[in-house]
């Protein structure tokens, strides 16, 4: 008996998700995990560390209530986003009985954390338009307790239709939780299905303060729901998730003058991503950019590996999609600070 054969079945078939960390690289401009390109300044507040901390800091549960719009009680601080998604099908799936349904090519995490739980999964893929497919969504529902949507979609970039999201809602009513991933949110907060929720107790929605908020490292994350799906939620989640030091940033990221600064620091990304669009769309390389509402872009290229590895050997680190469903040939490519987008386009317009 080894180490390997006392583990469980499902975990020794599993593949991790192949984070943007792991996945390594020696660069100098990173592109690749769709994170602020640089780093907000705050300053700890002497808060004891020698007492644990509040299971759920009570001060950034409020701010983000304040800043999402919703009551505080519709509001679960999670460790990211990620923390969330492994939540809802830990409260939800039995192993080994349910099963979740995605529509790939969309965020990894889903599938790893379904099965790490013993959860099956089941997909179905985004349209030709990276649109769902809700007449093949209502045929696979059967066993279906979770269904994860992103929206703004990983790796695609776009919006989910807001009509599809709320058909895909009511068919699951009664049946299955409705998590819509809303990581990118702060790049289109028109879009957000938080005003939804008095309507739909069954939606969760997941957030985070990686992408526009710049804290990526602070591994801070929420999910919004209804007091019931809350309340389930508590049940499962650890009794100290958020550290003292990470609720102390948290909560001052969340004040009204530092909400504008992220809400600055969007615009300056939207201004950025339509240079990088139009700059890549102008590259013979370059077959397709796609349009995004997100601080990232997925292009498609004559022969996208070779110029993935092309970059990468002189040090910028983009994402490789070319293995994804629908995807071959294409690049995901986090929207940098100008000089870092100028780079990626001359290092690309230079390759024959």
């Amino acid at each position: 008996m080894t180490i390997t054969t006392l583990s469980r079945q499902n975990v020794q078939a599993l593949t991790p998700y192949q984070s943007a960390r792991k996945l390594g690289g020696n660069g100098t401009i990173w592109l690749n995990a769709n994170e602020y390109p640089t780093s907000p300044t705050f300053q700890l507040l002497g808060k004891d560390l020698n007492r644990y901390p509040e299971p759920q800091p009570q001060a950034v549960v409020q701010g983000y209530a304040n800043y999402a719009g919703v009551p505080p009680e519709n509001v679960l601080v999670t460790r990211g986003g990620d923390e969330g998604i492994e939540l809802v099908i830990r409260a939800f799936c039995e192993p080994n009985q349910d099963a979740i349904l995605f529509c790939p090519p969309t965020y990894g995490m889903y599938a790893v954390s379904a099965e790490t739980a013993g959860v099956a999964c089941k997909t179905v893929p985004l349209t030709a338009d990276f649109q769902l497919n809700l007449a093949e969504i209502k045929q696979q529902l059967e066993g279906v307790k979770v269904v994860f949507v992103c929206s703004p979609n990983n790796p695609t970039g776009n919006l989910l239709k807001r009509s599809d999201l709320l058909e895909l809602l009511q068919l699951t009513a009664g049946k299955a939780i409705v998590v819509v991933d809303e990581a990118y949110i702060e790049f289109c907060p028109e879009a957000t299905l938080a005003k939804e929720l008095k309507n739909y107790p069954h939606l969760a929605i997941i957030r985070t303060l990686s992408k526009a908020f710049a804290l990526a490292g602070l591994r801070c994350g929420f999910v919004l729901a209804n007091t019931a799906l809350i309340q389930i939620l508590s049940k499962v989640i650890a009794p100290y998730p958020i550290p003292v030091p990470s609720a102390d940033i948290a909560e001052q990221a969340l004040q009204a003058e530092n909400i504008a600064l992220v809400q600055a620091r969007a615009q300056e990304i939207l201004a950025n991503r339509k240079w990088l669009a139009e700059a890549l769309s102008a590259l013979p390389q370059v077959e397709n950019v796609y349009d995004s509402e997100a601080n990232y872009l997925l292009i498609k290229c004559q022969d996208g590996e070779r110029i993935f590895k092309a970059l990468w050997e002189q040090g910028i680190i983009l994402r490789d999609q070319n293995k994804a469903l629908n995807l071959q040939n294409c690049i995901r490519i986090t929207v940098g600070t100008r000089e870092e987008n100028e780079r990626v386009v001359e290092a690309i317009a230079i390759l024959k």
